[in-house]
């Protein structure tokens, strides 16, 4: 990992802290070689584009957007911890050997902690991670900031509880909370000036509505018109940038996370899925939950845009890459204009070469390995992302308030929604199979190639996906749909397969209709617990990458041709 590119990440970190008291019981921080090893974990991929047909402007655009993405890599580090800039500037001079391999892993894990490994810290000095991140005053307790949001005025209040804004102490030290277009506002400028650069050079109306409505986005923190805009972008380059999942607030799952992906759209795999979005009010009407819980009317057909990455920044490149995400969050814009579904193509071929294929001939019965196909990953993932816009989202709260479900299970939901999406998205690839909409000789496929992607995902950590997972697997062991041979390999029973998958996807989302938020808790408690028999699959995997490390070649070229 070279100077030059961490330099990049030292952008806009700005404030620093001191370290938090390391916990002298814990192990000693691993050493050279141990880092190296944790690190390779990661296979290293390049992840190469041709961007040659585009015309001279379209590429240059796209470098101004690679260049814009680096600073959400910069503020991304700062909202995980307001000591990542002083630290990461240490580890910049250090060219020894350790320095050279704490390097490598802070940039990983984007911060002092391992993501994948419970986020146990590899550096001396360094204590737990806060569950807060630096969206709240590091002397705060989640006490103190409930009891001061539930006493607010209504409007002050929403915006407390926003995606956009921090909970910072006055001189006085009593609570505020910030706009992050003031928190980060030298950043978001510098930002802002370079999206304008790409809208400047693009000769694709939509692609210059958008980037010239994001930059007004970070300027004025209403990012409600660039939402909008993003939804009716269509063109050659599809760029997603700003503050978006808010899987880094562990307190309330509320404060949104800075991220960038940069891509190409893959029209001819576009086209093919695009069908699929006219099929989800079908779907929603055949959700195995009371009809008065489904919606009757969704906000809008979702686009679905198949890409091949070019970039990914901040949240959206902190060691386990995104295959696929569906954004926006904000239930508004769901509501009134629904959420876009973008499939990282060359993302997901990489993962599916090098981790799940290399799982499944260790972890499935041998009968079952052949069913694993990229059609049924690909295909599975997709409609991952489009179950995000299906079933319950908002519920009752206290004194039969209306409240989102998200709200209402606070820390639970991450994980909650993740199983959600992934129960419900066998559940809707079988109905489309029954419907005849996707070929029958695609199901075996879709059963096995998830029960093989099952132990990917919960080799993630304490990831919001990882938890989800333990919650679906543990209950389709229980359900008798998984089996597992005395040589330990797992295997589907195609008998019992669906009528579980059915099930839980009502138990789930029946649990978010209600906004039972201690119910889920104490779910994920006992239930999402990784058993044994899964853990010693999970043991004889450690010569398998858990995920992939991207070199982000064309994007080098890219930048150095703006230089």
């Amino acid at each position: 990992m070279s100077t030059a590119r961490a330099l990049v990440f030292v952008l806009a970190l700005t404030a620093s802290n001191v370290a938090p008291a390391a916990d002298e019981s814990a192990a000693p921080p691993p050493d050279a070689a141990a880092l190296n090893k944790l690190s390779a974990r990661l296979a290293l991929v390049d992840l190469k584009v041709d961007v040659q047909a585009l015309p001279a402007g379209e590429r240059a655009a796209l470098a101004e957007l690679i260049a814009a993405s680096k600073i959400m890599d910069a503020l991304f580090l700062r909202q995980v911890w307001a000591g990542n800039g002083t630290l990461l500037l240490d580890l910049i001079q250090d060219r020894s050997p350790l320095g050279q391999a704490r390097l490598h892993a802070f940039l990983q894990n984007k911060g002092p902690w391992l993501r994948l490994d419970g986020e146990r810290p590899f550096l001396p000095s360094v204590g737990p991670k806060s569950p807060a991140a630096n969206f709240y005053p590091a002397d705060a307790t989640k006490e103190e900031v409930e009891k001061w949001l539930h006493a607010l005025p209504a409007p002050a209040r929403t915006a407390a509880e926003g995606f956009f804004t921090t909970i910072r102490r006055t001189p006085t030290g009593a609570l505020q909370a910030i706009p992050y277009s003031q928190e980060y506002q030298g950043e978001l400028a510098r930002a802002a000036q370079a999206l304008r650069n790409a809208a400047a050079l693009t000769q694709q109306p939509t692609l210059r509505a958008f980037l010239q409505a994001r930059a007004a986005a970070f300027l004025s923190n209403d990012y409600y018109d660039s939402d909008v805009a993003w939804m009716k972008l269509d063109a050659s380059i599809e760029p997603t940038i700003g503050p978006y999942e808010t899987y880094e607030d562990g307190w309330f799952g509320a404060k949104a996370a800075f991220e960038a992906y940069v891509s190409v759209r893959d029209d001819a795999e576009t086209a093919k899925l695009a069908r699929l979005a006219g099929e989800l009010q079908e779907i929603e009407n055949n959700l195995p939950i009371d009809p008065k819980l489904r919606n009757p009317k969704l906000g809008a057909m979702a686009p679905i845009r198949v890409v091949n990455q070019i970039y990914g920044a901040g949240d959206g490149n902190k060691t386990v890459l995104a295959a696929a995400f569906n954004l926006p969050n904000d239930e508004r814009i769901i509501k009134q204009v629904g959420s876009k579904r973008t499939m990282i193509k060359n993302v997901q071929q990489a993962k599916f070469d090098r981790v799940l294929l290399p799982i499944s001939r260790i972890a499935l019965s041998p009968r079952d390995r052949s069913a694993v196909s990229f059609d049924a990953f690909f295909t599975h993932i997709l409609m991952h992302e489009l179950m995000h816009g299906l079933g319950p989202h908002d519920t009752t709260g206290p004194g039969g308030k209306p409240i989102t479900v998200r709200a209402a299970f606070q820390q639970s939901y991450g994980a909650f929604e993740e199983a959600k999406a992934d129960i419900a998205g066998l559940f809707a690839l079988q109905f489309l199979i029954d419907k005849g909409v996707l070929d029958r000789g695609l199901e075996k496929s879709v059963y096995v190639t998830f029960l093989a992607s099952a132990f990917r995902t919960l080799r993630f950590g304490g990831d919001a996906h990882a938890v989800g997972m333990a919650l679906q697997l543990n209950t389709l062991l229980d359900a008798g749909a998984v089996h597992v041979a005395k040589d330990g390999t797992f295997s589907v029973d195609t008998a019992k397969v669906k009528q579980a998958v059915r099930d839980l996807t009502a138990e789930i989302m029946n649990l978010q209709a209600a906004g039972d938020g201690a119910k889920a808790a104490e779910l994920l408690r006992t239930r999402a617990v990784v058993r044994p028999e899964v853990k010693a699959v999970i043991a004889r995997l450690t010569k398998v990458p858990i995920d992939v490390e991207p070199r982000f070649v064309t994007a080098e070229k890219l930048l150095a041709e703006r230089r």
